[in-house]
């Protein structure tokens, strides 16, 4: 059992007969009435998303997970299919299990979290970022680099992020996967 004080995020608890995977949460101390944590839940299970407020000392069950390494093989519509970097087994995931498959590329090397109880895969940690080729954007205009303005640009696995004008096709760029936002041009 574990505590509020012990909430992260990734940490995989089990909430209201579901394993849920934290990916938001907020320690908030008014000035008046008890400290609380708000938190946002992902289930691991559905991929629904459900936001909740855990009272200051509220125990909650953590659920005991491995991390292992997996490559990203290919998806075929419904799985995406992954194999261990250490043993090559494979497993197959949902989509719900992924925070952004849109930027996951064939080849990519992703962190599994894995139920030790009965070795069920639940969900998968991307790298902080990644590096991909824009494949369609409009042309920058020349002199309109003065402001921050951004355009749509389609990258390699189909994806679209809001890049600054200055950037083209062919171009290739560091992706925030948190975020899903551009950080910067990488020069080659």
């Amino acid at each position: 059992m574990a505590t509020t004080s012990d909430i992260r995020k990734g940490l995989c608890i089990r909430y209201n007969h579901d394993i849920y995977k934290i990916t938001e949460f907020l320690h908030v101390k008014p000035g008046k009435g008890p400290a609380f944590v708000r938190t946002k839940l992902k289930s691991v299970t559905s991929g629904k998303v459900i936001e909740n407020t855990f009272s200051a000392g509220h125990k909650i069950e953590d659920v005991r997970v491995e991390t292992h390494k997996f490559q990203f093989l290919y998806n075929d519509g419904e799985f995406y299919h992954f194999m261990n970097t250490e043993d090559y087994t494979q497993i197959r995931l949902t989509e719900n299990n992924l925070d952004t498959p849109g930027l996951l590329k064939e080849g990519e090397v992703v962190t599994v979290l894995i139920n030790t109880e009965d070795s069920m895969p639940l969900s998968v940690e991307m790298p902080a970022s990644v590096v991909l080729e824009i494949t369609h954007t409009e042309p920058g205009v020349k002199g309109n680099t003065a402001t921050n303005a951004t355009k749509p640009a389609t990258v390699e696995t189909g994806a679209e992020i809001m890049v600054p004008l200055f950037i083209n096709e062919g171009d290739k760029i560091k992706i925030d996967t948190e975020t899903v936002s551009y950080k910067e041009r990488i020069k080659e």
